[in-house]
């Protein structure tokens, strides 16, 4: 057992991307590291300051502490905007990225006062898109980890496609299907299954891809990636995803499901919450939750035949969106605005997630034993839907649509195949159902996650300890 003073000198710097969904999982994280004696420094700006104080525990039940740099303005994007989920358009991104690089400055003033008043941490955990703060750390000597907030099965494919490109290669022969080199030999993808931006790879003309590249140099210029998701849910993926980053000696912990760490922002959310309290009044397992997240673009027309088919299957439903005026619903909730998910999911009433299937929604869903209707909108969503349908077969498929409108039809044929009496339906519940209880078991004291935050914090302090030997030895 370790001693207080030898805990109260644990140390961890975390920086997430100043995006809602890159930002909550490392909050889950700072907590799960403060419950264990580490010291965390959450660094943040101005405008994000305040969500993430009211997102951690209260100061005095932590050691979790804020460092807060100016964010530099940049001059295409408005005046206050801090974070994505306030970019008037998602295409904005890369110049959010480039106004966010110009935190290096502000970045490595901050590690050079620490270094003055010897309190530099033990490591950096920074996001994957944050990837220049590998060379700051390494001015001070400092381990940084990274962060993608993907799960084992999406990052595997996603680095094993950019790097072999198999898909180009079947494509060009006119064959549905390939394998990729480095996963399971019997894992076959089509096009479908695949991010828009791996699709697009030839052109070379998304404005993401320089971010890209050079998030991906730094990262495997880093000390190690810690990854949210725990053995019993994508153990089959783990050692091919060992195998990829020990090729450029990165360590990888699972830690997940980071979810389970969340300390409960708003004790009196459960009292006054008017879709909590609309929950109370519905049978168990009957309601449908319906979220796409807060960076998906679904048209006003779409979120109209999402509502119309949810009607017509006859089941309850909470449905989370943007549009302004839409038709009032007979059996559910339409809310525009905040929702407090993690609660909505644990809540027994409800039954089923229509998803976008973000990583973090399909770990929110998942851990509280929700079968997921998945309706993969960007990014990596493709291939979680892919994980959560067909390889852990905890779901049922909307179809894309091709890009075009998914009619209600087929919307509500969709709800009813995961909340009826079916096969499908009955597999997809009783499979959710008992990957809650193994994520729940997971974090619990001696889960696998639990083993991998405590192999996580012993690595860093040996490195943090050789680190101090190297540089007391220097200074003689």
């Amino acid at each position: 057992m370790e001693t207080s003073e030898k805990r109260s000198r644990d140390h961890v710097m975390i920086f997430p991307l100043m995006a809602k969904g890159h930002t909550i999982p490392l909050l889950h994280l700072s907590t799960a590291l403060s419950a264990r004696g580490v010291a965390v420094t959450v660094v943040t700006t101005p405008l994000n300051s305040s969500f993430i104080r009211q997102s951690l525990p209260p100061r005095p039940l932590s050691n979790i502490n804020l460092a807060v740099l100016p964010f530099p303005r940049h001059p295409s994007l408005p005046f206050d905007c801090e974070s994505t989920d306030h970019l008037p358009h998602h295409d904005q991104f890369p110049l959010f990225l480039q106004a966010a690089e110009s935190l290096r400055d502000p970045f490595r003033k901050l590690l050079h006062d620490l270094s003055e008043s010897n309190s530099l941490p033990h490591c950096v955990i920074s996001d994957y898109f944050l990837g220049w703060t590998v060379h700051e750390c390494r001015r001070f000597n400092i381990p940084r980890v990274v962060f993608h907030g993907f799960g084992v099965f999406s990052l595997l494919l996603c680095k094993r496609l950019v790097a072999t490109r198999p898909h180009l290669a079947a494509a060009a022969a006119g064959e549905e299907t390939f394998h990729v080199p480095g996963t399971p030999a019997g894992l076959r993808l089509s096009a479908d299954d695949l991010p828009c931006a791996l699709r697009n790879i030839p052109s070379g003309e998304d404005p993401l891809l320089p971010f890209v590249l050079k998030s991906t140099k730094a990262e495997l210029e880093s000390w190690g990636v810690l990854v949210n998701s725990f053995q019993e849910l994508e153990g089959e993926f783990v050692p091919y995803l060992e195998d990829f980053y020990r090729a450029s000696h990165a360590r990888t912990w699972l830690t997940g499901p980071l979810c389970l760490y969340h300390h409960p922002l708003n004790a009196i959310s459960r009292a006054t919450d008017p879709c909590l309290d609309w929950l109370d009044g519905r049978p168990p397992r009957s309601v449908v939750y319906v979220s796409f997240g807060s960076q998906a673009h679904v048209s006003e027309e779409q979120m109209e035949e999402v509502l119309q088919g949810l009607e017509m299957s006859g089941q309850d439903f909470i449905l989370v969106a943007k549009a302004a005026e839409m038709a009032r619903p007979t059996r559910g909730l339409v809310i525009h605005g905040w929702v407090p998910q993690r609660e909505v999911l644990l809540h027994p009433s409800t039954g089923g997630f229509l998803t976008h299937c973000g990583w973090n929604s399909v770990l929110e869903s998942l851990s509280a034993g929700v079968p997921i209707l998945a309706w993969p909108q960007t990014a990596e969503q493709p291939l979680n839907a892919r994980l959560v349908v067909r390889e852990l077969g905890a779901g049922v498929s909307v179809s894309s649509g091709h890009g075009g409108l998914v009619q209600r039809g087929e919307i509500c044929k969709s709800v009813k195949e995961l909340m009826g009496s079916g096969e499908k339906g009955r597999m997809a519940r009783k499979m959710a159902e008992d990957l809650g209880k193994m994520a729940v078991a997971a974090v619990n004291e001696g889960g696998s996650s639990d083993l991998g935050l405590t192999r996580f914090i012993e690595d860093i302090r040996r490195a943090a300890g050789g680190l101090s030997q190297v540089n007391n030895v220097g200074s003689q």
